[in-house]
């Protein structure tokens, strides 16, 4: 399944944190945060500005940071997915 979101939206796939700690603790599912880092698998077309349409500053597989509580999380194909608009991407991981 192919998504496309529209606008100033990007489909963002989480990175998973890591399973242990540095001495080797292995961190239960219940004990863990939700990563706030991902890669963008699909980006909109832009936002629409006095009628014409801004290019985003994200591109597919950019590596960005966003809020904790950002967006909307959605299944596609059994895997985690976050949708958020432009706004609320907080940097490019370079």
């Amino acid at each position: 399944m192919k998504i496309r979101p529209l606008h100033d939206r990007v489909l963002i796939k989480r990175i998973t944190g890591e399973e242990t700690t540095k001495g080797g603790i292995i961190i239960p599912d219940t004990a863990k945060e939700k990563p706030m880092e991902g890669e963008i698998v699909a980006v909109g077309n832009g936002k629409i500005v006095d009628g014409k349409t801004v290019a985003l500053q994200v591109k597919s597989g950019d590596r960005v940071l966003f809020a904790k509580y950002a967006g909307t999380e959605v299944k596609i194909e059994g895997e985690e997915h976050l949708i958020l608009s432009e706004e609320e991407i907080l940097g490019i991981v370079e």
